[in-house]
């Protein structure tokens, strides 16, 4: 009897290590207090480098839980993350998190300089001349640089939100993960700085994580949509968008593709649960 030999994989070995690069493999978690609480059920996805990849879903499902197993942040309960092949058990190097209440994530006392500084001072012991260089640089990628010695009280939200943007790339990430970074700021803000991030994405090529609970802004900003189910969640859908960057505030969100995915996404949260939501209402 002849044996059965396995397929050839054609991929080419950057093509391996892409698939390798950062994976959720069947991660659940829960939590034990007075009662038990299933936040995740069995999660899996991949996310290739230099991508961005926004994980949406209904309101307390466990997005930002799974971006904290991602991080190293939270252990999962089951499953495993992996990135770049080594399971991941404490805050790789190579990843950095932004917060969503920035106010609480930069420090009131120090400047936008010294911000700015921090992660830099405790990450790797650099030379004065190198280290204002380096904060200088990223300060002015987020249009920054007039307010290097202003303290965050003397900054709006949308500056202030820069500025924990600014002390995450210094520190030149592979990964970044967002966690509803632009929830709680006005909608002219928040489109402004989507543009920057996008631009900043472009430029620096590092991949994004991002959680947000807006789907516009999820399709608007991404690679892909990642559509998480109801606690205990699962992976419902992953969506590929197709949309040709640089992406418009305005053109953009009128292509009939954009608004394929958003119904798309937008159905898929809803569910029956929601079809009350979504249908017709009638004035009569």
């Amino acid at each position: 009897m002849t044996a059965v030999q396995p397929r050839p994989d054609s991929r080419t070995e950057q093509e391996r290590a892409a698939g390798r690069f950062l994976v959720v493999d069947h991660v659940q978690r829960e939590f034990r207090g007075d009662r038990r609480v299933e936040a995740l059920a069995d999660v899996n996805l991949q996310v290739e480098p230099r991508s961005f990849v926004s994980i949406v879903g209904p309101s307390g499902c466990g997005k930002s839980t799974l971006l904290q197993i991602v991080a190293g942040l939270l252990a999962p309960t089951a499953g495993q993350v992996r990135f770049k092949d080594q399971v991941v058990t404490r805050p790789p190097r190579e990843m950095i998190y932004v917060f969503q209440q920035y106010t609480k994530s930069i420090f009131p006392w120090r400047t936008v300089r010294g911000n700015v500084a921090f992660g830099l001072q405790n990450r790797e012991r650099l030379p004065r001349r190198e280290l204002d260089a380096r904060c200088a640089e990223y300060i002015r990628m987020v249009g920054l640089e007039s307010f290097e010695a202003a303290f965050p009280y003397q900054l709006s939200g949308g500056m202030q939100q820069r500025v924990a943007i600014a002390r995450a790339l210094a520190c030149q990430p592979e990964v970044l993960l967002m966690d509803e970074p632009f929830s709680s700021l006005d909608a002219l803000t928040r489109a402004n700085l989507q543009e920057q991030l996008l631009e900043l994405w472009r430029e620096l090529r590092f991949t994004v994580l991002f959680v947000t609970h807006d789907i516009e802004e999820a399709i608007y900003l991404s690679q892909r949509v990642v559509v998480l189910s109801r606690a205990p969640a699962r992976v419902t859908d992953d969506v590929e968008i197709d949309l040709p960057y640089p992406r418009s505030q305005l053109t953009t969100k009128e292509e009939p593709r954009y608004l394929a995915h958003r119904h798309r996404v937008l159905s898929e949260i809803l569910g029956e649960q929601g079809k009350h939501l979504i249908a017709p209402v009638d004035a009569s």
